[in-house]
């Protein structure tokens, strides 16, 4: 509308009766750090990491507490004066922020992958079944053929190989979220954070 300025809500905490968007932060940070076993070592099937979560300052939903206007939350009008011609008045010191939240989660994978057996030759059959082989007194002999066909092995091995076992942790450091005052459903933003807290996974996974 003409009469309408413009105003912009990237770095503010929005409610969830707001069905835009979420609240939106300026500055937020997932970054990870994974080491995996070298090579040819028992450690091959290592993969380990970090993963890191961090949301900055955010502007809590200063319009609800104040009473100001979008394109100024964090200010109140002084009199009705300023309501009507559009001016800012004085930061109110109702307004705040919402803190900055860090946490982070370790993971530990483990694949076993065992090597292959090694196949027996079976004395009395040659390696080319079916073929003509030459024998000591220098005449051909045909070879009746054997099945190649190899079967898929049986017992622990076989279960064991190409199983990745997970171990991992969220939230290490069991950070609350911090308190949004705007959300006077649950007091924190459900939007970006969790009250889930520190907790233990584990993961079993078998390829076939």
């Amino acid at each position: 509308m003409p009469n309408t300025k413009q105003f912009g809500i990237a770095g503010e905490f929005l409610p969830t009766a707001f069905s835009l968007t979420s609240s939106l932060p300026r500055n937020r940070l997932n970054a990870s750090l994974f080491y995996d076993g070298p090579a040819g070592t028992w450690m091959a099937g290592i993969d380990a990491g970090v993963v890191v979560h961090w949301i900055g300052q955010y502007q809590d939903d200063n319009i609800s507490l104040v009473g100001g206007k979008p394109q100024t939350p964090r200010t109140t009008p002084t009199n009705p004066d300023t309501i009507a011609n559009g001016t800012a008045g004085t930061e109110s010191p109702l307004a705040r922020k919402i803190r900055e939240w860090t946490t982070f989660d370790l993971i530990l994978n483990y694949t076993f992958n065992l090597p292959a057996p090694v196949q027996q030759e079976v004395p009395g059959y040659a390696k080319d079944g079916g073929k003509n082989v030459r024998m000591k007194d220098g005449k051909d002999k045909n070879v009746v053929p054997v099945s190649t066909a190899e079967y898929n092995q049986c017992g622990w091995r076989a279960w064991l190989n190409n199983t990745t076992v997970t171990l991992g942790m969220q939230n290490v450091l069991d950070s609350d979220p911090p308190f949004v005052a705007g959300n006077f459903e649950n007091g924190y933003d459900e939007s970006l954070t969790t009250i889930k807290g520190r907790f233990w996974y584990a993961q079993l996974k078998k390829r076939f």
